[in-house]
């Protein structure tokens, strides 16, 4: 039996737990994403604040959590970086700009009501394009944590640079950076098989260790000591600085230069991959609820969007609804979207009543949680678990990645997406067929519908079947008939099968067939299929 759907006015009491415990993770992932990011510590918070205190209440995903990502650090630091031209205070104000304005543009994608555009991307290209995220967070931290500092900007170069920087590491620094690694990685580990830890958050036991060598360290106060006949400087400069009060934080944008062509390609890149995420995050979490509620994802949206809209105007950074926060979310028992609401009231009055405690955490300690934070987005399950799909969909997001890392994430997802529809247009696809679906809709009775699926059934052409599909919301059974095409790409059959488990959920029935004279290029059961012939090609599929 379905349990009955619950209010925020009588689950408040599971919501403040789930929204407190959230906000243990938040504080430090917030001070950290943002210093990442080119922007003051502070900036993270505010918007953490406006996504649990504002966005709450404008529409958003029940369970989600409203805040900064570690998946938009590259976007956030190559704005302040390319807009400032080596003025650091001047790249940040114009990096604002293009968050305001990059956040209208997603509030008319919301009235728009694009919130299927997740659709559209295939999943080879968005897995690729977080995995580069991971990768360049980590080339960036490593650094931070050994308490280095790099000469090199480029992703690349700081990978190259990570053996000198070893070398070169302040032993004090490093030793809080490298203990608070392995505390996150061991409590991970430990958690698994130990069900009470669960409810600990590991930020918060990296931070119980790493505040207190911070003291035993005297980070305070600028001074040098000797490590191995090698003489070392410390001080504030490892910690986090935090202004007087919230109030003196506040920055306005700079629009002077929201019209050029790099003011503009990161208005589009905040708004691109900033809704991608979390619109993904939004239906990951739905999957994940117990009461089996479906998020109005347009909504969702719209309430990211004016979220954005006013950290921008305030001074914050780029918001979304966060995949870790949201599921640890879920995991502490939230009920309702009181959670998020609650987890940004605890971190408003934590910066506004006890700022001195955010002035001892080492920035060493912050790099650790984004290490670990972008292991687990490029993690090598990820490139193995690729690769079991289908050697087509690893070439992809191979690709991506490596296209990422050489130039920028529009490029990378770009040319992931330019790939993928050119091995479909290699495996026979039209180039017609790659928007236009042939689709034939037929009524048996009252109850039942089904739709015949010709040609191609590829990532480029799923929104209008799932729009189709959409418009026999009432009906009771949907049969999806794939037995006239020649191919139906990994992300069809991904997302397909996702819509099975939505109807199965609403309590009516999806049933796709027609694929039994189609050969699977992979023993993964989502791989792409590919329809058999007299003497098969050897060609790439996807």
């Amino acid at each position: 039996m379905q349990s009955q759907p619950t209010s925020g006015a009588s689950t408040w009491k599971s919501d403040i737990v789930s929204g407190f415990l959230v906000f243990l993770i938040a504080l430090p992932l917030c001070l950290g994403i943002a210093m990442a990011s080119g922007f003051p510590p502070v900036a993270g918070i505010l918007t953490a604040v406006v996504g649990g205190v504002v966005s709450s209440w404008l529409g958003s995903a029940r369970l989600t959590i409203k805040g900064p990502a570690a998946g938009l650090i590259v976007i956030a630091l190559g704005a302040v970086t390319e807009l400032g031209g080596g003025d650091g205070q001047l790249g940040y104000r114009r990096a604002l700009a293009t968050i305001v304005v990059g956040a209208a543009v997603q509030i008319v994608f919301a009235l728009l009501r694009t919130g299927s555009l997740g659709d559209f991307f295939p999943s080879s290209v968005v897995h690729g394009m977080l995995a580069a995220i991971g990768i360049i967070i980590c080339a960036k931290q490593v650094h931070v944590l050994l308490g280095v500092s790099p000469t090199a900007k480029e992703t690349l170069h700081l990978l190259a640079e990570i053996p000198h920087s070893v070398m070169k590491l302040n032993p004090e620094i490093a030793f809080i950076g490298v203990i608070s690694l392995v505390i996150l990685f061991g409590h991970q580990a430990i958690a698994q098989r130990v069900a009470v830890l669960k409810r600990v958050p590991g930020p918060l036991l990296a931070l119980l260790f790493a505040v207190p060598m911070g003291l035993y360290f005297d980070l305070d106060h600028e001074h040098t000591f000797t490590f191995s006949h090698d003489v070392f400087s410390v001080g504030p400069k490892f910690l986090v600085n935090l202004p007087n009060n919230l109030m003196s934080a506040i920055t306005f944008p700079d629009f002077s230069a929201v019209f050029t062509a790099t003011s503009i390609k990161y208005i589009v890149m905040f708004a691109l991959v900033g809704s991608i995420e979390s619109l993904l995050t939004a239906k990951a979490m739905d999957m994940m609820d117990l009461e089996k509620r479906r998020s109005d994802l347009d909504r969702d949206l719209f309430a990211t969007g004016v979220g954005n809209l006013i950290a921008g105007l305030l001074g914050g950074l780029p918001m979304i609804s966060e995949v870790v926060r949201s599921s640890a979310n879920i995991n502490y028992g939230a009920k309702s979207r009181l959670s998020n609401f609650f987890h940004g009231t605890f971190l408003l009055l934590f910066v506004a009543f006890v700022p001195m405690l955010i002035h001892r955490i080492p920035l060493a300690a912050l790099a650790a949680m984004l290490i670990f934070a972008g292991v687990r987005l490029a993690s090598p399950k990820e490139f193995v678990k690729t690769f079991r799909i289908g050697a087509e969909q690893f070439a992809i997001f191979s690709f991506t990645v490596g296209v990422t890392l050489a130039t920028d994430l529009l490029m990378g997802v770009a040319a992931g997406i330019v790939l993928k529809a050119l091995v479909h247009l290699v495996n026979g696809a039209t180039l017609s067929g790659l928007f236009q679906p042939n689709i034939e809709e037929t009524t048996h009775q009252a109850g039942h519908v089904v739709l015949r699926v010709r040609h191609a059934a590829v990532f480029t052409n799923f929104l209008k079947l799932k729009k189709q599909l959409a418009r026999h919301a009432q009906v009771q059974h949907v049969e999806v008939d794939l037995t006239e095409t020649k191919l139906v790409d990994h992300t069809v059959m991904e997302r397909l099968h996702e819509l099975e488990s939505e109807f199965s959920r609403q309590g009516r029935h999806l049933h796709v067939r027609g694929l039994e004279q189609h050969k699977s290029l992979s023993a993964h059961p989502l791989s792409a299929r590919k329809k058999k012939t007299a003497k098969s090609s050897l060609g790439l599929s996807s």
